[in-house]
């Protein structure tokens, strides 16, 4: 059976490719073309592109394209379904004196493009109505002959212990989420159980970067591509089913990243605010600015903004005595690397910079590429608003859903990378599961070093000591 490719190969390097292979079903209506470009068809008509014939097998880049974005107007067990009824119909999979031959030629075909989904799409198959359908489909192809009933059996094992691992990293997210509680909380009831902090724990700024790397690019690998247009999806105008499109917002490992990126910018924060003297405070930043120039040096951007944001929250950036104190070149520079005037220009030329260093690497080190994530989601989310699903004829826009592959699938790439630094369990579980301050207690924290310096700041840590420490 082929081997998918991997998903570097599914576009050129000017762009997306495009140029499909243009079969029987075109004359039919329905798809529209334009320089051999498929740029827009009937839904019908693209779920029968879809389906493989004996004299015909859909372009890689269709299939992701399709697969991804159909979702927007129909829910994947709905597609499935389809697919299944046109394979065993066109191809006449259920009739038992059905020319063997041509069972032979079709059978590769299905069970390829089943292959390709639920490598892809596996999380689509946590579905039972996927699962049901997958499994009949299968059934049917591996009663002809021994060789397909091997692949099968591999392309089931495959996607099954792919979900175990999916259902694995959830239990540990949700255990960690269970066990999280506020710092001030933990100080307030076990003063004495605080006693270390990040510099203690690892004390080299190079080693944390390479643990933080580890975290993002776990957390990486369990996006599924359709998550992206799962945080997207709305209501189809020619849909009429109202309850359908709310079910397919299955976005957790999506989510789960952007909180980690919320959690890291506490956590900075956190580190820096909390110790009593001005010195070990800015020790702290300096620390902070060397791991987030390490992050820069790996390709890690997201861990490398969230520790810029940690740094610029209000509570940090006041503290006026404690960055008098420290050496804010490097920090200059790292800040100027991720300025968001003209629309992040320079980081988006540091990223191809990196993306380019990727496709060139002779190591997993220099294949690494982590976006700062929320941009990412942004950029999608304006080509989603910004290009309408439907044409007014009613055709699927499909120029747009190219683009939009185009995009996911470079992510793609990225979120495969093997880590090749050395874990640190200590430090992991540090970074993972120590308690961070919520905003009000930084805040506090905050005027507890450096007083208030206008009668609002008075105002709000009175009311802070009063509501988190019960002190007037």
């Amino acid at each position: 059976m082929p081997q998918t490719p991997p998903f570097s190969a599914m576009f050129d390097s000017s762009g997306y490719n495009r140029n499909l292979y243009q079969s029987a079903e075109d004359s039919c209506g329905g798809l529209y073309y334009h320089d051999n470009n498929l740029l827009s068809g009937s839904l019908e008509a693209l779920i029968q592109h879809l389906v493989p014939n004996v004299d015909y097998y859909p372009d890689r880049t269709y299939i992701f394209t399709f697969l991804l974005s159909s979702r927007l107007f129909m829910h994947p067990y709905e597609l499935m379904a389809k697919v299944c009824h046109l394979c065993v119909e066109h191809q006449r999979l259920s009739d038992p004196d059905s020319d063997k031959n041509q069972i032979r030629k079709i059978a590769p075909k299905i069970l390829q493009l089943l292959t390709e989904w639920t490598e892809t799409f596996p999380y689509d198959f946590r579905d039972e109505r996927m699962m049901r359908n997958l499994k009949d489909l299968a059934h049917r192809i591996a009663s002809g002959e021994e060789t397909y009933r091997k692949n099968v059996q591999q392309m089931m094992q495959s996607l099954i212990r792919k979900l175990a691992t999916l259902s694995q990293y959830e239990e540990v997210l949700a255990k960690i989420s269970s066990t999280s509680t506020d710092r001030l909380t933990v100080l307030k009831t076990k003063p004495q159980s605080i006693q270390r902090d990040i510099i203690t724990v690892c004390s080299d700024p190079y080693t944390l970067a390479q643990q933080l790397t580890h975290i993002e690019l776990e957390r990486l690998n369990y996006i599924g591509p359709e998550e992206f247009v799962q945080a997207f999806v709305q209501k189809d105008p020619l849909d009429n089913d109202k309850s359908c499109y709310s079910e397919r917002k299955k976005t957790r490992n999506l989510e789960a990243y952007v909180e980690w990126f919320n959690r890291l910018s506490y956590l900075v924060a956190t580190e820096i605010c909390m110790p009593v003297k001005k010195k070990h405070r800015a020790r702290m930043i300096e620390y902070f600015i060397d791991v987030a120039r390490e992050c820069f040096n790996i390709g890690n951007f997201n861990s490398l903004m969230a520790i810029i944001s940690g740094m610029n929250m209000s509570p940090v950036s006041r503290l006026k005595k404690t960055w008098a104190k420290v050496k804010t070149a490097k920090f200059d520079i790292l800040e100027h690397q991720m300025d968001p005037s003209s629309n992040f220009y320079n980081y988006r030329t540091a990223l191809r910079g990196a993306a380019q260093r990727s496709l060139t690497a002779h190591s997993s080190r220099e294949k690494i590429v982590i976006p700062f994530f929320s941009l990412l989601i942004k950029d999608i989310y304006f080509l989603n608003e910004g290009c309408a699903n439907r044409l007014p004829n009613g055709h699927v826009n499909f120029e747009k859903f190219w683009e939009l592959a185009k995009q996911v699938s470079e992510f793609m790439t990225w979120k495969q990378v093997e880590c090749p630094f050395e874990k640190d369990r200590k430090i992991l579980q540090y970074l993972l599961t120590v308690p961070v301050f919520s905003e009000d207690a930084l805040y506090l924290a905050s005027y507890e070093s450096e007083g208030p310096e206008n009668h609002i700041e008075k105002d709000r840590w009175k009311s802070l000591r009063s509501s988190l420490l019960g002190r007037a």
